[in-house]
């Protein structure tokens, strides 16, 4: 299908300090990225005002990560051909439309409805988000800051969604955790075609078959996770959406091999690096998101937490990360970003390891406390060098579709992490708060497990990559200095 749009009758955007560019486009990830998580700590506000059922409940948070994870590559080769900044404000629109929707919600229905429209504006416009970031700040200093700021938003906004739910769960309504993207969206989307440049539309077409492919593949493989959550891994259900995806990935591989112009350039892979960094990410992400998830519902199942106690005991790991985020591009001017991201992601890991046997007598300094800070400072460590790293080397023509394997991975590891440490919590949990915490327990080890296992991944593959293009650099730079 060629890909042929009117032009947009948005006024053209001259040329705009890179400070407004990069508040429009974290503004605007942030939002997003808080919707992931800011549901958390209303969940049981939603479920007594709306009427949920227990079943129904986990779907809050699973409909906006189905269809955010499944359109994203749709999203980003979208915003290749199609202009980025038209794509941005297409799915970023969507987004703040949805979330009106939501606000005004009668229904379990029409919530799960808004939520499911919110992840599918998301998905457009996000990995337009990095891709716009990528083209308009130059590599070197001002791209490292830049993408450190869009790093800690991906890895900030999902405590700093517990922290802002839980307030204004407890001090106005869960609805206005939605209503809030509202006013916000509607001013980024006023100032976006004043300060965003767009990027040149590609005569080329849509790899229809791999996007029907991608996008009901991901889809299914969340799904498979969600369903083994609900259901266990043996349910038929789950078995059925396991091997649907395992055959549709498949196939959108093979489509991807002989496509003319495949809605993800699978040579992107061929770099160690980008493909240790995705899959590292991934670990990541599900240990991460677990923490969020669980350590909020232990706060308030096992201590008596309100949901606005809950989400400002996540505060000062908040804080650490994003101030972490001030010193890191100085820092990277010293440092390998590489030695940076193994030691940020050890930090994590330990971090972890020393939260994981809390338990109903656990005070929270410093038992809990502490180690959240610390766990802030290896995230804000860690997050830009892994974004950073798959973003190397790729052709401009290409940012929309490494974005979108960027936030690919992060919704991905976060939803199969977090439906997979559903069935974790269950085999543990027991009756009573010494029940609720034995759960937690158990899911705070296998995350650390998994940050451990992305630890290994960057070491590994990333580490040794970079080491030899380095090396190679070195070896040229000699040359010619010869």
């Amino acid at each position: 299908m060629t890909a042929t749009l009117p032009r947009p009758t948005v006024p053209e955007a001259r040329p705009a300090s890179p400070r407004a560019v990069l508040t429009v486009i974290l503004t605007s990830y942030l939002l997003i990225i808080l919707d992931v998580s800011i549901v958390i700590t209303a969940l049981p506000e939603i479920q007594a005002d709306l009427g949920f059922a227990d079943a129904q409940l986990s779907w809050v948070q699973n409909a906006y990560a189905l269809a955010f994870g499944g359109f994203l590559l749709l999203g980003a080769r979208a915003g290749d051909l199609l202009g980025r900044r038209r794509m941005f404000i297409t799915g970023f629109s969507v987004f703040v439309a949805a979330s009106a929707l939501g606000t005004a919600a009668l229904s379990p229905e029409m919530l799960l409805g808004a939520r499911l429209l919110q992840g599918l504006g998301a998905a457009i416009a996000t990995p337009a988000t990095l891709a716009l970031l990528i083209v308009t700040f130059e590599e070197g200093p001002a791209r490292t800051r830049a993408v450190s700021w869009y790093a800690a938003a991906a890895s900030g906004g999902g405590s700093l969604g517990l922290v802002v739910g839980g307030m204004l769960t407890t001090w106005v309504s869960w609805r206005l955790g939605m209503a809030i993207n509202v006013p916000l969206g509607l001013a980024m989307l006023w100032f976006a075609p004043r300060v965003l440049q767009e990027t040149p539309r590609r005569a080329g077409h849509f790899d229809i078959a791999g996007a029907v492919l991608s996008t009901t593949g991901m889809t299914s493989l969340v799904y498979a996770f969600v369903s083994a959550a609900q259901r266990g891994f043996g349910d038929p259900v789950t078995l059925v959406a396991a091997v649907l995806a395992v055959t549709l990935l498949v196939s959108f591989v093979r489509v991807e091999r002989r496509a003319e112009q495949p809605i993800t350039p699978l040579h992107l892979f061929k770099s160690r690096r980008r493909s240790g960094a995705l899959l590292g990410r991934m670990f990541v992400v599900s240990g991460m998101m677990s923490v969020f998830f669980f350590m909020s519902q232990f706060m308030q199942e096992v201590h008596g937490y309100s949901a606005l106690e809950a989400g400002l005991a996540f505060l000062p790991m908040t804080l650490v990360l994003f101030a972490t985020t001030q010193i890191l591009p100085r820092l990277l001017a010293r440092v390998e970003e590489t030695t940076v991201l193994v030691v940020g992601l050890a930090i994590a890991a330990s971090s972890l390891l020393a939260i994981a046997d809390v338990g109903p007598a656990t005070a929270y300094f410093p038992g809990i406390g502490l180690p959240l800070v610390t766990l802030g400072l290896g995230m804000g460590l860690a997050f830009a060098p892994l974004t950073s790293v798959a973003m190397i080397g790729v052709p401009t023509a290409e940012a929309g579709a490494a974005s979108g394997l960027v936030n690919a991975a992060h919704q991905l590891g976060g939803s199969l992490g977090l439906a997979g440490m559903v069935s974790v919590y269950a085999a543990a949990v027991g009756p009573g708060a010494a029940g609720h915490a034995a759960g937690t327990d158990a899911v705070l080890h296998v995350a650390a497990g998994l940050l451990a296992i992305g630890l290994v991944i960057i070491a590994t593959v990333v580490v040794p990559d970079a080491r030899r293009e380095r090396a190679a650099q070195r070896s040229v730079e000699a040359a010619f200095a010869e």
